[in-house]
């Protein structure tokens, strides 16, 4: 066997794969005995079978098989030992004039390889790294939720503004019938506002959805319908009152406080304030987090130039997928996915040449320390260590979980890199100021 590899230009090859008849004939020669040893053909005795008859029957698809076996490993091995670092799979040449009846055979397959490229991260100007503070008014917001959660409902006669009532929203037509509670501070304008003030148990108020609520989510609750049907959905629901109730807020005091984060955790109204905005930042943080992994990623996609083989990708898209594709159809998927082959290649780089690959000590370090966060959330604040080396041992060996939790990992790894080594300038800003900068 030979193998030689004509380099095109920098992007393109073809390697050629020569098979002589010394490579493959001792091994079909030994299959077609063994066939002919077990099988049962009509007619004859097992074991019986004469060998003439054996080869004429599957003699050719022994070959095929066994050279196309020998072709895949000789290829496989030496894209590995040239270290050859190829885009997609190497694609077979079309041979019009191949003879299975030879005793020797030339194979070429074409390769598209990657190309040499030095990153970079920054460009001209630094990258903003968000820093998202909450205002005073999303503190106190946060404290008189919590007041609300722990506070207690009071029956009265009339419903004022601020007051909770208790009902079924009902559209027959729409098959709307809810059971649910409404707070009134919630309701949206005056008009609507002033429908539900004076209420008592057993009036039927009928309003119209659209507009009906400060946040859409709210009308999605209130009607138990999903989201879709509650986009623009503008009909009249009559909403029957069962209860009418007062909310009485809990006390800010050291009851309240060990409720909420534990016995002596905090013992002032001040501290309270310090832990919620503590709190708040740590979940915006994610998010400022998250823009940061966007805001780099244009920024080298931008400022890292190279070019790609890319006659050869539309070529390979359009015989690999599951259905064959058109010319046409193969360039368009090309295009749509070349902004995404660039950053892979990018940050395998960064990964290589930084060391940044995900070891299996510590994606079940990760994975441990996301079951302990999610343990937390249901007050398991101090699990065993077995116990999740345990539940680590099941997760990881579900192959869809280790890698949705690599990917998590990397993302954290390439963060952190980012952080380190990116040109950035920290900007601090209100979450609305956020979301107007980066979502304009």
């Amino acid at each position: 066997m030979n193998i030689s590899k004509e380099q095109l230009d920098e992007l393109n090859a073809v390697v050629t794969v020569d098979i002589a008849k010394a490579d493959y004939s001792d091994k079909v020669e030994k299959i077609l005995k063994d066939y002919r040893k077990t099988a049962n053909i009509p007619g004859f005795r097992k074991g019986h079978v004469p060998m003439g008859f054996v080869k004429k029957q599957y003699g050719k698809a022994v070959l095929v098989d066994e050279v196309n076996k020998l072709l895949q490993d000789a290829l496989n091995k030496y894209l590995t030992e040239e270290k050859l670092d190829v885009l997609g799979n190497p694609l077979p040449k079309e041979q019009e004039d191949f003879n299975w009846d030879a005793d020797d055979y030339s194979f070429q397959f074409e390769l598209g390889l990657a190309p040499d490229f030095e990153v970079n991260i920054n460009g001209k100007e630094a990258i903003t790294h968000y820093k998202i503070v909450p205002t005073e008014e999303m503190i106190d917001n946060q404290v008189t939720t919590m007041q609300k959660q722990y506070g207690k409902l009071i029956a009265k006669d009339a419903a004022e503004a601020g007051d909770v009532l208790s009902g079924t929203f009902a559209n027959e037509e729409e098959a709307i019938e809810n059971t649910t509670t409404v707070e009134l501070d919630k309701i949206k304008g005056k008009k609507n506002l002033d429908k539900f003030i004076g209420a008592k148990v057993g009036d039927v108020i009928t309003v119209k959805t659209k507009g009906l609520f400060e946040d859409d989510h709210d009308l999605i609750a209130a009607l138990k319908i999903d989201h879709d049907k509650a986009h623009d959905l503008n009909i009249e629901v009559t909403f029957t009152v069962t209860e009418v109730n007062t909310q009485e807020l809990a006390e800010l005091d050291q009851e309240l406080f060990d409720k909420l984060y534990g016995p002596g955790t905090v013992k002032t109204v001040s501290e309270l304030k310090d832990k919620i905005k503590a709190d708040a930042e740590r979940q915006f943080e994610q998010q400022s987090d998250q823009q940061l992994l966007n805001a780099v990623t244009e920024s080298m996609l931008e400022n890292t130039k190279f070019e790609l083989p890319a006659e050869f990708l539309k070529k390979w898209i359009q015989v690999t997928g599951e259905n064959a594709l058109s010319e046409d159809e193969a360039k368009d998927e090309y295009e749509k996915s070349e902004k995404g082959l660039r950053y892979q290649l990018i940050e395998g780089k960064i990964i290589n040449e930084n060391n940044l690959q995900v070891t299996f000590d510590e994606l079940k370090a990760f994975a441990k320390d996301l079951i302990k966060s999610q343990m937390a959330q249901f007050g398991q604040m101090s699990p065993e260590d077995k116990e999740l080396e345990d539940i680590a041992a099941r997760i990881l060996s579900n192959q869809d979980e280790v890698k949705r939790i690599s990917e998590q990992l990397m993302s954290q790894k390439m963060l952190t890199f980012y952080k380190e080594n990116a040109k950035l300038k920290t900007k601090e800003v209100t979450f609305d100021e956020f979301v107007k900068e980066v979502y304009k």
